[in-house]
């Protein structure tokens, strides 16, 4: 069956990754957590520009792509991320994954069904002072 999952993520981080090793091992870990399977990739570079310096890394998975930015000249870093799929998409493990991989100080993501244009599916924050806190462990 086709879907069309597109998940935003912004977070603030204590400890932002600094490798492309690292950033391809948590693409690696992920794509293998929600069960797509990768025609390219991980790739990840360093920029070094001023003003946007930090990591950036993606994946070609079979049913589209993930993808993010760290920009870690600021405190807290700042995580930018973005995975697209037409398979179905486990929100939870993603989040799991994300807080497992970064020190999450807060995170707002939006969980859009794109069938027939942007019909939210699901939204939070992290943490979320109304509802039972995401475990991270």
């Amino acid at each position: 069956m086709l879907f069309h999952k597109h998940l935003l993520i912004n977070a603030k981080v204590r400890n932002p990754m600094a490798s492309e090793d690292e950033a391809i091992d948590f693409l690696n870990t992920l794509v293998d957590r929600i069960n797509m399977k990768i025609i390219k990739g991980p790739f990840a570079s360093y920029v070094d520009k001023p003003g946007n310096r930090g990591l950036t890394a993606i994946v070609m998975i079979e049913t589209s792509h993930i993808a993010f930015h760290i920009w870690d000249e600021v405190d807290p870093s700042l995580v930018q991320f973005d995975l697209y799929t037409c398979g179905e998409l486990d929100l939870s493990t993603v989040l799991i994954t994300l807080g497992q991989y970064f020190t999450i100080l807060n995170m707002d993501y939006m969980l859009f069904d794109r069938e027939n244009g942007f019909e939210l599916e699901a939204s939070g924050q992290y943490p979320d002072p109304w509802a039972t806190q995401l475990s991270f462990e």
